[in-house]
């Protein structure tokens, strides 16, 4: 990780990901796979606020990055690995031997120059694609598929991946991030290895300018707001939250220890262990 000489007291604290050693040099970015970005600021069709703390933030250009990997046994060659500004994890610009170029989420440890291939019969390296019917036990995989050719939609994030653990009965087995254990389908594809930029998790953005920059806005105590705005709002002074059990602002449960999962939620029947909360996990 990258540190700086403290000349400020947010630049005392801020440590970042050492982007120069990881990333490949000269971004090269296709025209037909970058397009213009427009931000909703958290807000909905109605212009209603779904998602709180989003606004502002420096204008990006949105890479299209493959997730669906139907270019089956045509190898491609990673022509460079490069920052996108809209995910935690690197995206590689790769170039298959038909000529068409496309951007997939990076693992980690390809670097410029290597080979990749989607394939029922690739070998088992890096960045390489193949159904969960084809993986040994044990294997690490990410951009995992959910339901079959419906594209990855499982560990895609910075320094994720999940684990093999078992193939019975037509499905796979898999130990998620959170330390659930779901079932999947074997005939769906995930690729080896884990996503790259696995340092992110250590970063330290050192001051709240930086968050704003990526569009993030503050975060508000329910403790410091009035009653009318959250259950834990009001009172003398600075008081804790009054209630037994943890509650979001629309007093439904939350907090280490409370099922929030819907009990008659579709994909309960492919949870075989449920993940651990608290101070068991």
């Amino acid at each position: 990780m990258k540190s700086f000489k403290p000349t400020t007291p947010s630049r005392r604290n801020t440590i970042l990901t050492p982007y120069k050693e990881l990333l490949s040099g000269v971004e090269k970015k296709p025209k037909s796979l970058v397009k213009g970005m427009k931000r909703t600021g958290g807000r909905n069709a109605d212009g209603r606020i779904t998602m709180r703390h989003r606004g502002g933030g420096n204008k990006n250009l949105l890479r299209t990055v493959d997730f669906k990997f139907d270019k089956r046994d045509i190898p491609a060659k990673v022509e460079s690995v490069q920052y996108d500004p809209l995910r935690t994890s690197f995206i590689a610009l790769v170039c298959y031997k038909d000529g068409e170029r496309r951007f997939i989420v990076a693992p980690k440890g390809v670097k410029k120059g290597a080979t990749i291939i989607t394939s029922e019969k690739a070998p088992v390296a890096p960045g390489n694609r193949l159904p969960l019917k084809n993986i040994a036990v044990g294997t690490f995989v990410y951009n995992v598929e959910i339901h079959p050719e419906g594209g990855a939609k499982i560990a895609r994030s910075a320094g994720n991946f999940v684990q093999m653990i078992a193939n019975d009965g037509g499905y796979a087995f898999l130990k998620m991030p959170s330390s659930e254990v779901r079932k999947v389908p074997e005939t769906c594809w995930a690729s080896i290895g884990e996503a790259s930029n696995d340092q992110h998790k250590l970063r330290k953005e050192g001051k709240a300018g930086r968050n704003r920059w990526k569009g993030i806005r503050p975060t508000v105590r329910g403790s410091a707001m009035n009653p009318v705005d959250h259950p834990y709002g009001g009172g003398e002074g600075r008081g804790g939250r009054g209630l037994r059990r943890a509650k979001t602002k629309w007093g439904k449960p939350c907090g280490k220890g409370q099922k929030t999962r819907s009990p008659k939620k579709y994909s309960n029947v492919f949870i075989v262990t449920r993940r651990k909360v608290g101070k068991k996990k």
